[in-house]
């Protein structure tokens, strides 16, 4: 006779892990799995879910666009990329799609504007797609009119910072979108000028400060954005520094923005999977502002979850109960 429980007791299971299972089970042996979150049967051969279970668990993401790239000729520097760090709820099984958004590339002409960054995103079942957008490429150096540093692109509200602008004196850097900060202005004597700084994913880049023949110095690149994902702090999408004028380039922001170059030297290239901004190059157009750094994707999962299924070749580690997986070009997991 079957036993039949009144009331609301109901009937309490035996619980375990997929570790400490019975070593011995009989055919119909049946119990709640901890490590799994479902209730499960052994069938005579193997132990298998009871009924239609889909199941889920959270992992946290970091979601960086590429940065812009800086410009030529006392040029200004490129902006970061966005920045969007949470957490999701994954459903087990299910794919999930990181594209990692390349950096902008520099121009070394002096009335070519800086490149925009692309934009990164992450995307899957259970999940509205999160896209950061990339950085804004700087202003086009002295002499243009193409002075205004271009806007971080626009993407669910969070597009990196832009770059200053840097051709006429007072002209403000483009505009950042959602996380991503403004800009700096550059300055200029009519003759020749220095580059603003490009904005980052925590704050506007800076202006260019001085004029007259003792030279002036370019805007130090915005900062970026502190995040733990991978077990330590590293700062993400700071903006590029400007070119000076007869004076050495300012700093790109902390997060990967690359400096502004001295005169007659290439702008540094923002770092490849920060979302950093290209630094601008100094006078003459010769050379070249630096490139955007590419943006990343990363995926920190409970490593009781973790499938080991994955494309793209992203690099594995583990912190504490975690592993974190990180996307430095495009690829999947498979929860």
């Amino acid at each position: 006779m079957p036993i039949v429980l009144s009331g609301t007791n109901g009937i309490t299971n035996a619980t375990w892990t997929t570790g400490t299972r019975p070593s011995a089970p009989s055919t119909g042996q049946q119990g709640y799995n901890t490590t799994l979150g479902v209730m499960e049967v052994y069938n005579g051969t193997a132990w298998v879910a009871i009924g239609d279970q889909t199941i889920y668990y959270t992992a946290s993401y970091l979601v960086v666009g590429g940065g812009g790239s800086g410009s030529a000729s006392h040029g200004a520097g490129g902006g970061a990329g966005g920045l969007q760090s949470s957490t999701a709820t994954l459903t087990l099984g299910s794919v999930y799609t990181a594209t990692v958004g390349a950096g902008g590339v520099a121009s070394g002409t002096s009335s070519a504007v800086g490149l925009d960054g692309s934009t990164s995103s992450l995307s899957g079942a259970g999940i509205t797609t999160i896209s950061s957008g990339g950085g804004g490429g700087a202003g086009a150096g002295y002499p243009s009119s193409s002075c205004v540093g271009r806007n971080g692109l626009a993407t669910n509200g969070n597009g990196g910072g832009a770059g200053g602008g840097t051709g006429s004196s007072g002209q403000a850097g483009g505009s950042g979108s959602g996380a991503g900060f403004a800009g700096g202005s550059m300055v200029t004597n009519g003759t020749a000028g220095a580059g603003g700084g490009g904005g980052g994913a925590g704050a506007v880049g800076a202006n260019a400060t001085g004029s007259g023949s003792g030279g002036a110095t370019g805007g130090v690149g915005g900062v970026g954005l502190s995040n733990s994902i991978t077990g330590s702090a590293v700062f993400y999408a700071g903006g590029g520094g400007g070119a000076g004028w007869n004076t050495n380039g300012a700093a790109g922001g902390n997060g990967g923005g690359g400096a502004g170059g001295n005169p007659g030297v290439k702008g540094v290239n923002g770092t490849a999977n920060t979302g950093g901004g290209g630094g601008g190059s100094g006078d003459g157009s010769t050379v070249t502002g630096g490139n955007g750094g590419s943006g990343v994707v990363i995926i920190s999962v409970p490593t009781a979850n973790y499938s080991a299924t994955t494309t793209g070749s992203p690099t594995v580690t583990t912190s504490g109960s975690n592993t974190i997986i990180k996307f430095t070009a495009s690829g999947s997991y498979t929860a």
